[in-house]
């Protein structure tokens, strides 16, 4: 079940933490990259990060969440994370879909992941999602960017 997760209340916070860390952690080493902002993160800056979430729930476990900013007609997706235990179970893709079908008149998603985290852009490209640009963060890390057009009836 995916629902919203009042990320204000510091308890959901927490357990948003205790799932983003080992989810970062599984991106840090595949990036080979161990400084990306989200391994950063305290229960203070999920308060105040003015992101909406979305959590996967197993029965009462959170497995899974994405956060997104919406602005005009564009979704900007500022993390898509899942629980190593979870790994392969299509969570992340449900995650994405659920984003895409938000009421309102959103056109757009867009989405950066680190250049070398070939699971996420397998993720994006499988789901639509082309490549709009990649930046070079700094000589270890670079980021690919991209984005979906959304079609709403």
């Amino acid at each position: 079940m995916i629902k919203e997760i009042d990320i204000t209340n510091r308890a959901l916070a927490e357990k948003m933490l205790n799932i983003q860390i080992p989810a970062y952690k599984v991106e840090a080493a595949l990036i080979d990259f161990d400084e990306i902002p989200p391994l950063k993160d305290t229960v203070d800056t999920l308060l105040a990060c003015g992101e909406t979430f979305y959590g996967y729930y197993i029965e009462d476990e959170l497995c899974g969440a994405i956060a997104i900013k919406a602005e005009g007609s564009e979704i900007d997706i500022h993390r898509l994370l899942v629980h190593p235990d979870h790994f392969r179970k299509g969570i992340a893709q449900k995650l994405l879909r659920y984003v895409e079908n938000l009421e309102g008149d959103y056109h757009t998603l867009i989405v950066s992941t680190g250049s070398k985290n070939a699971p996420a852009i397998h993720l994006y490209t499988s789901n639509g999602f082309f490549e709009t640009g990649v930046i070079e963060v700094e000589e270890r890390l670079s980021l690919t960017s991209f984005q979906k057009k959304i079609r709403r009836e």
